[in-house]
């Protein structure tokens, strides 16, 4: 039985300090100066649901130390519920620099050894508000490590045990996991569960050992499994493909002009969730599915045209004013 609230978001896993370089197309050596940016995938799908008017929660780990009250601060800013936000002394806030190439994609050094978000106990997770998700979002960070990973699957139990829809979004960070093999393996050891997966292309790839990510039968036969309702593929600017059992196509992407590409997977997430939470039937209806997937592909563009995750992440004005539905 749900609450009040019956379409609330709760968002899991790692939140942590992007510091982006202020110039763009150059290495980290070189950067002369770097901005900090809010980030982490989860935190920032959590921002982009209220930032487009929805319901969301955020539940992880930051550091007792001036950037995890920052960011804990920076939640209830924008209105996402930080009630599971737990602090460690023990542990440092995350951060990581994040460099920008001239075509505006990213490479990543982390400082992780280990920070706040990796030690979160599943003594410490907020029952009540796993209870209350329509929707329970995480990603695969919080697999790589004890104790946060047994808190992910916990968490993730009590979710679903309270009829919450599951949603994946891999997020493959390589850089993290101890070797190619712990990442393809921890990834897909959740994969069976969840109810909704957002995968990129490169992910495909990795996942399947290097098949065409376009082949519609690759997809299938390896990825899609039977407790699935919807697969998203997604394509960059190009657009994103669907799969569920009954239907399967592909929505282009809206055309800006990059700027930054950090979070748009994030923005395309929230997008997509934020309408998911306020209509569960979304996988049965082809059209209205088409729908929210172009919305969610104009929330992933409007965030490119600006620097920083957060920073970035649209209103829902914005992105129906991109989409031509709003005047200007």
């Amino acid at each position: 039985m749900k609450g009040a609230n019956d379409s609330l978001v709760v968002c899991f896993g790692e939140m942590l300090i992007d510091f982006v370089p202020t110039v763009a197309g150059v290495s980290l050596a070189e950067a002369p100066a770097f901005k900090k940016a809010p980030g982490g995938a989860p935190a920032n799908v959590a921002v982009g649901i209220s930032r487009l008017g929805g319901s969301s929660a955020y539940m992880g780990k930051l550091g007792d130390d001036e950037f995890g009250y920052m960011l804990s601060d920076i939640l209830k800013q924008n209105n996402v519920d930080n009630s599971g936000v737990r602090f460690d002394s023990t542990a440092r806030t995350a951060l990581a620099f994040v460099t920008l190439k001239d075509d505006g994609e990213r490479e990543f050094l982390f400082f992780r050894h280990p920070s706040a978000d990796m030690l979160l106990r599943e003594s410490e997770l907020d029952i009540n508000l796993l209870e209350q998700a329509r929707i329970f979002h995480y990603g695969s960070i919080s697999l790589i490590s004890e104790p946060c990973r047994s808190s992910q699957f916990a968490a993730m139990r009590i979710a679903k045990k309270s009829g919450s829809i599951l949603s994946y979004d891999p997020n493959l960070r390589l850089a993290l996991w101890p070797s190619a093999e712990a990442a393809r393996e921890g990834i897909m050891s959740i994969w069976d569960q969840a109810d909704v997966i957002k995968i990129s292309e490169e992910e495909i790839t990795f996942l399947t050992g290097c098949d065409d990510p376009n082949d519609d039968k690759v997809v299938m036969d390896k990825l899609f499994h039977p407790n699935l309702k919807l697969l998203i593929v997604t394509e960059g600017s190009k657009g994103c493909r669907y799969y569920t059992k009954e239907f399967k196509g592909w929505v282009a992407g809206v055309k800006v002009k990059p700027v930054d590409t950090t979070g748009a997977g994030d923005a395309f997430v929230g997008g997509m969730l934020s309408n998911l939470a306020s209509n569960l039937n979304l996988f049965e209806d082809e059209k209205l599915l088409r729908e929210a997937l172009l919305f969610a592909n104009a929330c992933g563009a409007v965030t490119v045209t600006e620097r920083g995750a957060i920073p970035a992440l649209p209103t829902k004005d914005a992105v129906l004013k991109l989409l031509g539905k709003v005047p200007a």
